[in-house]
């Protein structure tokens, strides 16, 4: 953990940015790099419904053309000496963050909680809660 670094998932929402604190705290306490990534879910169409415009491929590289110029502006505000490295991934944001800590060597996630309760955390999945079960590192979770 102590020469690893670490990983933070974005969504560029606020709640993720005030995790991003805590991920750059982190790093410079263990004195390690900071690994920014964001997941573009992967689009799917229905034919029967024939409204696409754009195919799914083209949807999904939009996607991440947006994702990209989120990532350059988060970079542009980032203030930090840390080693940082962005990566864009397409497909299942727990699998490929899940994948991505193991892939890349990572001593820890750092992530934050949407804070869903009630109805609602027993209806929609909970990234986090089910990246801390897969993951093989330590997972910190930001409320």
């Amino acid at each position: 953990m102590r020469s690893k670094d670490i990983l933070w998932p974005t969504d560029f929402s606020s709640t993720a940015s005030h995790a991003l604190q805590y991920a750059v705290e982190m790093a410079n306490f263990y004195k390690v790099g900071l690994r920014i990534l964001h997941v573009v879910d992967q689009p799917i169409a229905d034919a029967s419904y024939q409204l696409l415009i754009v195919t799914p491929e083209e949807l999904a590289k939009s996607m991440e053309q947006a994702a990209a110029d989120s990532m350059k502006k988060l970079l542009e505000r980032l203030d930090t000496d840390l080693k940082v490295e962005t990566v864009i991934r397409r497909g299942d944001p727990v699998q490929v963050i899940v994948d991505e800590a193991e892939s890349a060597d990572i001593g820890m996630i750092v992530l934050a909680s949407h804070g869903r309760s009630g109805l609602s955390h027993f209806l929609n999945t909970n990234v986090s809660e089910e990246i801390a079960n897969r993951a093989h590192c330590p997972v910190l979770v930001v409320k």
